[in-house]
């Protein structure tokens, strides 16, 4: 058997306690909205800030969730510049005619008019987020 000093029990009864404490980390979304405007897409949008970037007066973020066979609507006209990030799955990118096959942290932009759409063509759920940047 082993000694026991006082040193080694405190250690021990902190390690104890911060385990005790430890709570798993649960995705929080407050203050988001979500619609649903095609078959299997949900968007959950997180508001508007002011910017800090020339040329544009705010921000918003917005998350794009596409269901396995999921698209959006064909030749959709951008209404704002934008930086788009693929944060889970993989998605078909067709833009101004062009197609890309994004896979997770796969980034892109668009400007105002350009025409794009995206299809989730995989068996897994795919998470586009979208900083919209607005003039």
């Amino acid at each position: 058997m082993q000694k026991v000093n006082r040193r080694s029990a405190v250690a021990l009864g902190l390690a104890a306690a911060s385990a005790a404490v430890v709570k798993p980390a649960i995705a929080q979304t407050p203050g988001a909205t979500e619609t649903s405007p095609f078959p299997g897409v949900v968007i959950r949008s997180y508001g508007e800030e002011p910017s800090l970037i020339p040329g544009f007066k705010t921000v918003t973020l917005r998350d794009v969730i596409l269901q396995p066979g999921a698209k959006t609507r064909e030749g959709t006209e951008m209404m704002n510049a934008m930086v788009c990030h693929i944060a889970e799955g993989e998605l078909r990118i067709v833009q101004d005619g062009k197609t890309i096959t994004g896979k997770k942290n796969y980034v892109w932009t668009c400007n105002k008019g350009t025409k794009e759409h995206v299809a989730n063509d995989s068996n897994a759920v795919a998470i586009m987020r979208i900083t919209d940047l607005k003039a």
